[in-house]
């Protein structure tokens, strides 16, 4: 049985985690995760939709087999997780997640690599990593960090208790709470329309951030123009430029464009 279905339709791909009760992360989870990602890299998605079936997004590892396994296979294992969970966050689209019910360890780790979290009013997020005695090992506290600040990831990372989905709002780390029963339509009537809008500029923004996160401004400043420039031989901003340059000489307003993402 599969752990995630897959599919793009009108641009849009979508990524269902299906591993019920608890849609739990594991081996098989992931290279089908890796291969949904390749797919999306190869057949042209513009937009890209993580969500997942049942009442909870995810609880996390599935940890069973751990106790059985050695240090060093251990790490391989973790290593192959890291690596497709960062193909995954580097994807160059914009990526949202739906996020309902439980949302832990590994699960959270994942929602963290979309570009945009909605969260049902209900989710609840952390990290349990800490009762276990280990660390969030696929990159989930400094990801934190990175949206809230380095006290609330400390915080959250070192008493492992639930976060509600309106403090993670409020701390930067969820950037719409809906209701439950809006969640998923909201969500995808949002990707909808980023998948509609000037994609290539969106996936520059993407690397710009990157750049940012790894060295700050000054490694972003250095790279800007080398992936801003670009852009300005693509039809969406030929387009983009010839219809602003022609509402401002005839005292229009700007017509709304269709992008085509190339």
């Amino acid at each position: 049985m599969n752990r995630l279905t897959f599919d793009i339709v009108d641009d849009i791909a979508t990524i269902t985690l299906k591993h019920p009760p608890q849609n739990r992360v594991d081996d098989r989870m992931v290279d089908e995760l890796n291969e949904a990602v390749e797919a999306i890299e190869n057949l042209g998605a513009r937009a890209v939709l993580l969500q997942a079936d049942g009442d909870n997004f995810c609880f996390g590892g599935d940890i069973q087999l751990w106790p059985d396994n050695p240090v060093s296979q251990l790490r391989a294992r973790f290593e192959r997780y890291l690596a497709v969970f960062n193909r995954f966050e580097r994807l160059p689209m914009p990526v949202v997640a739906a996020v309902q019910g439980i949302c832990l360890g590994g699960g959270f780790e994942l929602a963290l690599r979309a570009d945009v979290i909605f969260a049902g009013a209900d989710a609840t997020f952390g990290h349990p990593e800490q009762t276990l005695g280990i660390v969030t090992l696929l990159g989930g506290i400094y990801r934190v960090a990175e949206r809230a600040g380095r006290a609330r990831a400390s915080e959250w990372a070192l008493n492992s208790k639930p976060v509600s989905a309106s403090e993670m709002r409020q701390s930067g780390v969820v950037n719409r709470v809906i209701a439950e029963g809006d969640l998923h339509r909201e969500a995808r009537e949002f990707v909808r329309s980023l998948a509609r809008g000037p994609t290539r500029a969106y996936a520059a923004h993407k690397a710009l951030l990157r750049a940012w996160s790894i060295g700050g401004i000054a490694a972003a400043d250095e790279v800007m123009l080398d992936i801003a420039m670009p852009l300005f031989d693509t039809d969406d901003v030929r387009a983009g430029i010839k219809s602003a340059v022609d509402a401002l000489r005839a005292g229009k307003p700007r017509p709304a464009l269709h992008f085509t993402g190339q």
